[in-house]
């Protein structure tokens, strides 16, 4: 299972430079808006020191740690739910997105246009909600006629979000339970994906700090730490924020690892919604455990450690024998039975 993480920004703000860092790919980076029209799509590692300790016991001849997708969309403009900038082809990109990295930019340069006119990342927010509200009221506009005689129930909730989307609320902001967010699942609304913001800084220029969720980094010097080696990197004293950026994103996705040992030969990672339960963990890692379910045993990362091993971990009865009820815990290592 692929989740992914669409970078989203006005023009020239260090998106494309980000995926750059994110990914290790030469990307197109210009200074004039627009560079980037159809979507660069990369994988990303997620640091994960527990799958090396496993590693480490396990020695498997394979080591698979999980990732992330992301996605660096073109810059959005103001106006961009009406067409404007080709609004609508990169809003449409980033509802087959699971969430949004807002990029920022909080650093002056005489090199890099400035579409805002300013330096002001709070404003920049604020343009980015507006267009993806705007976007998600014109496909409620459309949804809510076509549903309003055969479905009740959904309608109800749509009108309800339409009310609160009118007022400035993101979907994402509004209280909904599980069987409401079922109901409108197939709409992909853009404001119920959860966010995270990077704020493009380099530490001279100033701006009034963001009262969002968000890191600060600074792209130029990331891209240049790229180049470095280990030792460079301990010589000069300079620590790359990536990791950091990663971990964020998957927190905000809910997402948490389990692992498989696969009799030694291979240690993996495996990513999942957190809340999820034994046979969907199963069908992630083959499609024939989800229905075959019959049980799994686990023991989690940190007893496993304790022990060293699973043949030590059997022996002295630490393996917990789990149902179809089992909701995976993260650092979770299991092995499914059919």
């Amino acid at each position: 299972m692929s989740f992914s993480v669409g970078i989203v920004g006005l023009p020239n703000v260090g998106k494309s430079t980000l995926f750059k860092i994110l990914t290790k790919r030469e990307v197109k980076i210009s200074p004039r808006p627009f560079t980037t029209i159809e979507p660069n799509v990369g994988q990303v590692t997620v640091p994960d020191p527990r799958l090396e300790k496993i590693g480490e016991l396990v020695k498997p001849q394979k080591l698979t740690p999980t990732k992330i997708e992301f996605v660096d969309i073109a810059g959005l403009v103001r106006g961009a739910h009406r067409g404007e900038g080709l609004g609508n082809q990169f809003l449409s990109y980033i509802r087959n997105c699971d969430s949004i990295l807002f990029v920022l930019k909080a650093f002056e340069s005489p090199e890099v246009e400035n579409v805002l006119g300013e330096i002001n990342p709070a404003k920049e927010i604020e343009i980015l909600k507006v267009e993806l509200l705007m976007k998600d009221l014109e496909t409620l506009e459309r949804a809510i006629p076509k549903v309003e005689k055969k479905e009740k129930k959904k309608v109800e909730i749509l009108r309800k979000i339409k009310e609160e989307i009118s007022k400035g609320r993101m979907i994402g902001e509004i209280e909904l339970g599980e069987k409401e967010k079922e109901e409108i699942k197939e709409y992909q609304f853009l404001t119920q994906k959860p966010y995270f913001c990077v704020v493009n800084v380099n530490g001279k220029t100033k701006f009034e700090r963001l009262k969002v969720p968000h890191l600060e980094m600074n792209l130029k010097e990331e891209e240049e730490i790229l180049e470095l080696n280990e030792e460079e990197k301990k010589e000069l004293g300079v620590e790359s924020r990536v990791e950091k950026l990663i971990e964020n994103c998957y927190k905000i996705l809910n997402l948490i690892t389990f692992y498989t040992i696969a009799g030694g030969k291979e240690a993996k990672a495996w990513t999942i919604k957190e809340g999820s339960f034994a046979p969907e963990a199963g069908g992630i890692v083959h499609s024939d455990f989800k229905e075959k379910f019959i049980r799994a045993e686990v023991i989690n990362f940190e007893d496993f450690v304790k022990v060293g091993s699973w043949q030590k971990a059997k022996e002295m009865g630490l393996l917990k024998i789990v149902g179809r009820d089992y909701e995976v815990k993260d650092g979770d290592i299991i092995e499914f039975k059919i």
